[in-house]
């Protein structure tokens, strides 16, 4: 299990012991040791590399992987794994290559620029991590033909405007 939590081991630096393939999500995993001996995984970002240390707190460094208060991190600073309700666990910006933009901080709330192009007000206690999400040339892949995509589990998707009317209601 991937944790998108991280706040019960707050201020507990924690290194990376290996970054790895999931098969069920676009975005490389890495396996991180606490200090006081816990493993978990979390999700990697795009330059990761086994040795380095990440940390969760209110206030942290400003080094990708970093997990702190959405209110604590600079204008212009790039982001993932965004908490959009506070206590909730990151929900958004999760897809390999993606991260959104930190783009003005005001009263309660921080505007987060998704992905998508749109700007959410977030509230500035919810925490997100510092950086890009990893695996950045997912989308290049070429999978060549419907039989690969047929491999990975797919089956194929017919219009019912395409049918005949015996076959669905739409045919003919």
């Amino acid at each position: 299990l991937v944790d998108f939590y991280m706040t019960d081991k707050k201020g507990i630096p924690a290194k990376v012991e290996t970054v790895e393939y999931d098969p069920y999500r676009s975005a490389f995993i890495s396996l991180v040791c606490y200090a006081d001996g816990e493993r978990r995984y979390v999700l990697a970002h795009k330059n990761i590399q086994v040795g380095d240390t990440v940390v969760t707190d209110e206030k942290v460094s400003l080094v990708s992987g970093n997990r702190c208060e959405v209110g604590n991190i600079p204008v212009g600073l790039s982001v993932y794994n965004v908490e959009l309700i506070v206590g909730q666990g990151a929900s958004s910006i999760r897809s390999a290559g993606s991260s959104g933009l930190v783009v003005s901080q005001e009263g309660e709330y921080t505007q987060v620029k998704m992905p998508s192009g749109e700007i959410r007000l977030v509230h500035k206690k919810c925490y997100a991590t510092i950086g890009q999400v990893s695996n950045p040339d997912y989308n290049q892949v070429v999978i060549g033909k419907a039989g690969r995509t047929r491999w990975m589990g797919k089956r194929p998707t017919v219009r019912g405007k395409a049918m005949n009317p015996v076959d669905h209601p739409h045919g003919g």
